[in-house]
């Protein structure tokens, strides 16, 4: 006679199931990532990434209050400007698209909702890079920095509770901090993505920034290689000494073993980056009938949670809001 098999007793409904989940997963454990364009009048769709849009200030604050009401914990912002430059001017300019959206979404939420910005010169830069470019296409690490500051400043002063350096530059959070102290935004707080690696990844994510490296370039020489995890450790660690209160991993599902290295190594806040293509090929796939897309995106962000995330970044945060509030 084979002996009782208790493991699988207590799985034996539904209901006991939900009691002994050791893993729990809920809206205000879910930040959005949103676009929001320049001289836009209507909101544009994203085609690679659906459901998701580049929107206008309206539609922006429209979506957010649909996000609130279904007890997502906050949202990121990227900005979509109609002019870019070389300097990336865009990003730190007062008036700037993605500051005059969060002056509208703080004027309409205040603090009810948690409101981020993705701290870059990218979305904003005529050749793609994150950074100041060199007549030898290298990028200038300290005056990348000295921008990224001067960013962070007008990003808090339009009412972000968290700007979020995304750019890989070395001295960003510490750069970022003393700006920010100096500038008397001594509770604005720093989510450093700490591990960004240069993925195969954020192809959408790209579209819907209008993001093209120039002359086939890629940021190989900083963002960190998908080969190596104990150079993550390293970054990491620099950024809680320059003043991060916050540490990433991007992407996600990829990258599980850094995110958990992080949590075992780190008594600190943590968050994960669903990235577009993580989303975008879920949706692919459900589209196709191939899997059940809901319940593969519900299994993949318990995951995140189960390696170690405090919170999530991911394009499904309204979708499966509103699923767990069923």
């Amino acid at each position: 006679m084979f002996p009782h098999n208790r493991p699988r007793r207590l799985r034996r409904t539904p209901a006991l199931r939900r009691l002994l989940a050791e893993t729990t997963l809920s809206p205000d454990d879910l930040v959005a990532p949103l676009f929001v364009a320049e001289g836009r009048t209507e909101k544009q769709a994203i085609s690679s990434l659906p459901g998701q849009y580049q929107h206008t200030v309206a539609s922006l604050v429209e979506e957010v209050g649909a996000l609130q009401r279904v007890g997502v914990g906050g949202v990121i912002l990227f900005g979509v400007p109609e002019a870019k430059d070389e300097w990336g001017s865009g990003a730190y300019d007062p008036n700037g698209i993605a500051q005059v959206a969060l002056r509208a979404l703080r004027d309409e939420f205040g603090d009810d909702i948690v409101l981020a910005a993705d701290l870059c010169l990218d979305e904003y830069t005529t050749h793609g890079h994150c950074g100041i470019v060199r007549s030898d296409g290298t990028v200038d690490n300290d005056r990348t920095i000295e921008l990224y500051a001067r960013t962070a400043v007008v990003q808090a002063d339009a009412g972000a509770s968290i700007v979020a350096p995304s750019g890989m530059m070395d001295g960003q959070v510490g750069a970022i901090r003393q700006e920010l102290d100096n500038a008397g935004f001594l509770d604005t707080i720093i989510l450093a993505y700490s591990a960004k690696y240069a993925s195969g990844l954020y192809g959408p994510f790209r579209e819907a920034v209008g993001v093209e490296i120039a002359d086939g370039g890629d940021r190989r020489s900083y963002q960190q290689d998908y080969r190596n995890a104990r150079e993550s450790l390293l970054e990491a660690r620099a950024d809680l000494e320059q003043g991060a209160d916050i540490l990433m991993v991007k992407p996600a599902m990829t990258y599980l073993d850094i995110l958990s290295a992080f949590r075992e190594e780190f008594d600190v806040p943590l968050c994960a980056y669903h990235v577009s293509g993580e989303y975008a090929m879920v949706k692919a796939a459900g589209a196709n009938g191939w899997l059940d897309a809901d319940a593969v995106a519900l299994e993949q962000l318990m995951a995140i949670r189960r390696a170690g995330a405090d919170f999530i970044l991911t394009y499904f945060a309204r979708e499966i809001a509103e699923g767990l509030q069923g």
